[in-house]
């Protein structure tokens, strides 16, 4: 506290990128714009685990299948060997992965599936893109 009695409040500055949610909701509307042209994003889905729940509402989703650490996003749609596709989107900066996630992830490799950590929607349109044009990492 100064002399005249004003407490300085400590800077508290937002992240000033999207959250994960605008940044699956852009992706999502991304794929929604494209599937003319590549219908199989037809195919793409959200597996929603990742938001906060109450309690109860988390205890019933436990209770009915809901995994922890399970990619946020799925195209099942085989390519080059694999089964599909598994994406874990994060923010572009601020965000980090679980080692729930990390297990999933190596679980679905080793399955036969690609995954990929993408920060930042665009990052994640790449992936799809190259993923159903045959290029880029296989498990």
């Amino acid at each position: 506290m100064t002399m005249s009695g004003y407490r300085p409040v400590r800077s508290c500055r937002a992240n000033p990128y999207p959250t994960e949610s605008q940044e699956q909701a852009a992706l999502f509307e991304w794929a929604q714009r494209m599937e003319g042209r590549m219908p199989e994003l037809s195919m793409l889905h959200a597996i929603p685990n990742g938001e906060y729940r109450t309690k109860r509402t988390g205890s019933l989703l436990k209770r009915t299948g809901v995994k922890r650490g399970v990619p946020d996003i799925c195209l099942p749609v085989a390519r080059r060997g694999c089964h599909g596709l598994y994406i874990e989107l994060k923010r572009v900066k601020g965000s980090h992965i679980s080692r729930e996630q990390l297990k999933w992830m190596d679980a679905l490799a080793r399955q036969g599936y690609q995954c990929a950590i993408c920060k930042g929607w665009e990052m994640a349109r790449d992936v799809i893109i190259d993923y159903l044009q045959g290029k880029g990492d296989t498990p």
